[in-house]
């Protein structure tokens, strides 16, 4: 008696774990531009399978990129806190994810163990992770900061006020930075885009908010989104530099399409640091990240965008930053397709 069609069966195949690691990612149009993705949701499904059963240990031994050919491979390695990692070293990637939802997870004990996780970790479980799931576990992690103001505590929200102004007119943007504060903004960062990158624009601009700020006696502070090498250049100068800013990313070439170097990041904390601007604390260094130029500028070294933008993040930990900025939300459908692809990347 026939009691149906007989059953089919695919295999999948994932060489390396950067492989396994792209086609396990949720779908994003840059993965699929770069032909990282999944072909299918089943292939995407088999390699979370296959992700879940490998050893947190795995990551390592098998860098993404090169140890020799990416200084942020090698900041993520010779940084790693094996101490700190102890805890959880003997779980596969899909026991760490049930740990992390599981009630040992407290806030302490991720504090704790944060310099023992590399980013590929973090995105690998990430990928097995539901939104709720994400939510849930991003709840316990409390990052707390402080300039002249402290930022982070629990059951309070700091925004940016962003006063910019087409040409940069001191007028028009003193005008906005009153208009931002009545509303009840700029308790994270006074921070301008500049119309241009120029030092002298910059100082200007840096005096003008530092006028404002103590004329009425508030406790933020500044930032003009310039280049970093214009931020050092003006620190050389006296300028009031509270914070600074520089756009980052999370493999060496991408970096240096955006004009960086890690040398060139330490240089500007150390600067920034030693003008001792801040009053409750001395978190100098405000970044951005989620642009796609990684992808952009052919510079992702065939790593899904999830895991170099995790990568980003290692970046900006490593000088201890007051804010971190993703535009994930302001980048093209080729790198993020739709509303569900966005909020994804957001958490």
């Amino acid at each position: 008696m026939q009691t149906g069609a007989p059953f089919s069966f695919e295999r999948f195949t994932f060489p390396d774990l950067k492989t396994l690691l792209a086609k396990a990612s949720p779908l994003r149009s840059g993965d699929v531009l770069a032909g990282l993705a999944a072909g299918s949701d089943e292939e995407r499904v088999a390699a979370r399978f296959a992700l879940a059963d490998v050893p947190l240990k795995r990551f390592l031994s098998e860098a993404l990129v090169p140890y020799e050919d990416d200084d942020v491979t090698r900041m993520i390695i010779d940084d790693h806190d094996a101490d700190a990692f102890a805890p959880v070293a003997s779980l596969t990637v899909g026991e760490f994810r049930d740990w992390l939802l599981g009630d040992d997870a407290t806030p302490e004990v991720l504090k704790n163990l944060a310099p023992g996780l590399t980013p590929e970790m973090v995105a690998a479980v990430s990928k097995l992770m539901r939104n709720q799931d994400l939510i849930a576990v991003a709840r316990k992690c409390h990052v707390v900061t402080a300039f002249r103001n402290t930022i982070g505590l629990p059951g309070h929200l700091a925004v940016r006020l962003q006063p910019n102004h087409p040409t940069d007119d001191p007028a028009g943007v003193a005008a906005s930075i009153l208009d931002g504060l009545m509303h009840g903004s700029g308790d994270a960062v006074i921070g301008i885009n500049p119309a241009t990158d120029s030092p002298e624009a910059m100082i200007d601009l840096l005096k003008l908010i530092d006028e404002v700020r103590e004329r009425i006696d508030i406790p933020t502070q500044s930032c003009v989104l310039a280049h970093v090498t214009t931020a050092i250049d003006v620190m050389a100068r006296n300028a009031p530099v509270d914070l600074v800013f520089q756009s980052i990313a999370g493999t060496q070439k991408a970096n240096e399409s955006f004009g960086i170097t890690q040398a060139m990041l330490a240089e500007a904390e150390e600067a920034a640091k030693g003008l001792k601007r801040g009053t409750v604390g001395n978190n100098v260094m405000y970044f951005e990240t989620g642009q796609g130029a990684a992808l952009s500028a052919d510079a992702h070294e065939g790593v899904d965008q999830q895991t170099v933008e995790t990568r980003a993040y290692a970046v900006a930990r490593k000088y201890s930053p007051l804010l971190v900025n993703t535009v994930v939300g302001f980048i093209g459908p080729e790198y993020l397709f739709d509303g569900k692809q966005i909020t994804r990347a957001g958490l």
